[in-house]
């Protein structure tokens, strides 16, 4: 199969979808990989390093859209991508349509195949979101604790307190991979967290392996608003698989929080959890509403490219090396994980989250 590898091109997105390593191990089993020039720069591998792995070298975009069979990508296609994909081509990378109707529609119009890493599912877990949700969870304390300096915009309170001086108080909604990571790191620092989630199993597990300074507390509106007057950082890490986030905290809400608090809303790939947030860029990342601070930078983990690739590749490689040895829909017949991820299937919508989000059918493939 020929595998093309693309530049990212979103607002500071660093990453790239394949690492040498993992262009050799595909070239190692009959594949072409076809890599845009400068593609794995800031990542941390120049062209020479591919070349090396057997890969080859393209200088567009658009000669790996009209080379490849299947497209590797972090992040979704953007607009002027959009033209460069083909019926029938495989398209492997993060798309949360879910909360993107222009997006939805225009991959509809390719007729392509859109197989997303974020749905792909294997025994109730998300193989190809945990390692970037690793990543963004330890991420959003380290940026949340930034944006809580006065300088930034915040009320000025460090993280872990000093003696004699009480730590900052953060409140963590979802008690997943990034809520779990968030935790681990805001409590490694020393502030006080409290973990909320609608699980009674998931919240007795963390209160087995978080430390002292690490409190679970069931998610309910009640208990969430009970917090929000005395916390200090908040990180939204809720997730449902393939569909549009819930707002855990309205606008009504915000007016509970002190002025120079902090809100990191990791789930705005999904659309957000928080009613006040919308997509930031690494380049203008903060906002403000009520004088809270708001950080909701859709790729966080592209501000540290150098691990996330490394990260994703260990995570996407196996798949792709399925795909591409056995063509998507035999891949997909073998393993139900890797079919969970079709989202879009030639003009169909493949998916039943993002077809119930916007009212459109679905058609089981």
């Amino acid at each position: 199969m020929k595998i093309g590898i693309p530049k990212e091109i979103k607002n500071n997105e660093n990453r790239v979808s394949l690492t040498p390593g993992g262009a050799q191990t595909l070239t190692q089993h009959g594949h072409t990989v076809y890599i845009e020039t400068q593609a794995g720069k800031n990542s941390g591998f120049g062209d020479e390093a591919y070349i090396r792995a057997g890969a080859k070298i393209l200088p567009t975009a658009k000669e790996v859209f009209a080379t490849a069979d299947m497209i590797m990508k972090v992040k979704e296609p953007i607009p002027v991508e959009y033209n460069l994909i083909r019926p029938n081509q495989l398209v492997f990378t993060y798309f949360h349509l879910a909360a993107d109707r222009e997006l939805t529609d225009a991959m509809l119009q390719t007729n392509a195949v859109c197989l997303a890493y974020e749905t792909v599912e294997k025994d109730h877990s998300l193989p190809l979101l945990i390692p970037m949700s690793e990543v963004a969870g330890r991420m959003s304390v380290q940026e949340g604790t930034k944006y809580l300096e006065k300088p930034q915009g915040g009320k000025g309170i460090l993280l872990g307190g000093v003696p004699g001086v009480k730590p900052a108080s953060v409140l963590i909604l979802g008690g997943g991979i990034v809520g779990t990571q968030a935790a681990f790191m805001a409590a490694g620092l020393g502030a006080h967290v409290t973990i909320m989630d609608i699980s009674l199993p998931r919240l007795r597990y963390l209160s087995e392996i978080m430390p002292a300074n690490v409190d679970t507390v069931m998610s309910s509106r009640y208990n969430i608003e009970k917090m929000l007057p005395s916390v200090d950082l908040v990180i939204g890490a809720v997730l449902i698989p393939g569909a549009k986030t819930p707002y855990l905290i309205t606008n009504d809400m915000l007016k509970l929080i002190e002025p120079g608090s902090v809100l990191v809303d990791v789930a705005i790939d999904q659309g957000g959890c928080f009613e006040s947030s919308h997509a930031t860029t690494h380049a203008d990342p903060i906002y403000k509403v009520n004088d809270v601070v708001h950080y909701c930078v859709a790729n966080i983990p592209g501000a540290v490219p150098m691990t996330s690739t490394l990260a994703l590749t260990n995570a996407t490689l196996p798949y792709a090396l399925a795909l591409a040895n056995n063509g998507w829909e035999k891949a997909c017949a073998q393993h139900p994980d890797l079919k969970a991820g079709l989202n879009v299937v030639n003009g169909k919508i493949a998916y039943k989250a993002v077809a119930d989000t916007f009212g459109l059918k679905y058609e089981a493939i």
